[in-house]
């Protein structure tokens, strides 16, 4: 399992990476184009701190920066092609924003042709396996460019079918499925398209095809789970996931991080209770956790969020008259439940309240819900606000967008699977190709 390598495009600040890597499959270099999330990225997977973790071999001839993908293949097609037959997964996720039914879903918008840019590294690197993650929107389709009186008619595909085409068009047989992270151990509800591509001639020698990937991405739900010591079937609470995060539980100090500005708190930190917590808490000193700094709600801040989560039903979206009773503007309020799954974690610090405390979560609260060791350090500014929120990446935007890890390995133990299933063919076949001819006297 270890011999096998990975790409990883789009890599925000490192999630799917994370997961793979967790799986054994070695990471070789990743493409994002953030300064903050790569700083992220590299802080992890290719600076001097020991982690538990492999780190990324990474290319002599692709400098470690932020890169975008166009930049990548305009300067490096030649490299990329000659990476043909050593490495065998190429990973990614797009952006999800144009896709998102959260956002106007407008075909043209210009991170939906992201995707043509995943598929022309693909078609030059020709790995064995991709796997690509994004919004369940993808599936949909989008509405069209306006015509001349300004309406606007609904594509007839969407994203997702014509990726599929355009994978075909170059060799690859993809097929996608709708998957939800809590499945996986992961503490949040969070729905995903999954995609998994195959070469065509080797998807044809499974049993069941590139469909067959998913069957085996069922079986490795436990797996994960078991390697995690986690129960085997319950879902993970937020309540499991950071009860031992609670300001009433520890105690605040002046944060001393580098990137936050003078005048915050950050929670001290006493220890795990729970499997969850001991499972995230493995492999870090409680000195080196980071991103625990709390935000500084003004008092009356404080009181009406006392008030919501007394009175509000949590684990469900605030409803418009209760966001306009409590003069909120935002269409987006989750008061998170303690007793369930959180919901899903955006990149808007202020979607979701803490199920008992009246505040918004930490960054390292966020990261736990999306299964984030506590070994992992995030770096970068906290948040982003006016316009520079679509410009810049900030550790709340990092940790809601990435691949939860624990997803991500199942994801790796499924490719690794997969991996090994065509080796063991092409053995069997080389076999019979080798065995002498015996003729009959």
């Amino acid at each position: 399992m270890s011999a096998y390598k990975f790409v990883d495009l789009f890599s925000g600040c490192g999630g799917l990476s994370l997961g793979l890597s967790m799986a054994g499959l070695q990471g070789v270099f990743a493409v994002e184009k953030d300064p903050m999330a790569f700083d992220t990225f590299s802080g992890n997977f290719l600076g001097e701190r020991d982690v538990p973790v492999k780190k990324f071999t990474w290319p002599s001839w692709l400098e470690k920066k932020a890169w975008g993908i166009d930049d990548l293949l305009d300067k490096h097609q030649p490299n990329l092609v000659e990476m043909r037959g050593t490495v065998q997964v190429l990973a990614g996720g797009p952006p999800c924003q144009g896709f998102s039914f959260a956002g106007r879903r407008r075909e043209e918008d210009p991170r939906n042709q992201l995707f043509e840019k995943y598929v022309s590294v693909v078609d030059a690197v020709r790995p064995t396996i991709l796997v690509l993650e994004n919004v369940p929107g993808m599936k949909v389709a989008h509405l069209g460019p306006p015509s001349e009186d300004g309406t606007r008619a609904q594509s007839q595909e969407s994203f997702y079918q014509k990726l599929k085409k355009r994978l075909s068009e170059i060799g690859y047989v993809a097929h996608g499925k709708i998957v939800d992270a809590s499945d996986f151990g992961v503490p949040q509800k969070r729905s995903r398209l999954i995609v998994i591509g195959i070469k065509e001639d080797l998807a044809a020698q499974l049993d069941g095809g590139v469909i067959h990937a998913f069957e085996v991405l069922e079986s490795k739900r436990a797996e994960v789970r078991e390697r995690h010591a986690l129960p085997k079937k319950k879902l993970i609470t937020a309540e499991d996931a950071i009860s031992d995060l609670l300001v009433s539980q520890n105690y605040t100090q002046p944060c001393l991080d580098p990137y936050s500005r003078p005048g915050f708190e950050e929670t001290a930190y006493y220890g795990p209770h729970t499997s969850y917590q001991k499972a995230m808490h493995k492999h870090c000193r409680t000195d080196s956790m980071d991103s625990m700094r709390l935000a500084r709600h003004r008092d009356d801040v404080r009181d009406r969020f006392r008030l919501i989560i007394k009175e509000c039903t949590q684990g469900v979206r605030m409803n418009e008259e209760s966001r306009a009773r409590f003069g909120l503007k935002k269409h987006r309020i989750y008061p998170m439940s303690a007793n369930d799954p959180a919901p899903t974690i955006t990149t808007l610090p202020d979607d979701v309240l803490h199920y008992c405390e009246p505040r918004i979560l930490t960054v390292r609260e966020s990261a736990r819900l999306q299964s984030f060791p506590d070994w992992f350090r995030f770096r970068g500014k906290y948040t982003t606000g006016g316009e520079m929120r679509t410009k810049e990446c900030p550790r709340y935007t990092q940790v809601g967008n990435a691949v939860p890890p624990l997803l991500a390995e199942a994801l790796g133990l499924t490719t690794a699977s997969i991996l090994d299933e065509l080796d063991e063919i092409a053995l069997r076949k080389n076999s019979l190709q080798e065995m002498p001819v015996v003729t009959p006297a």
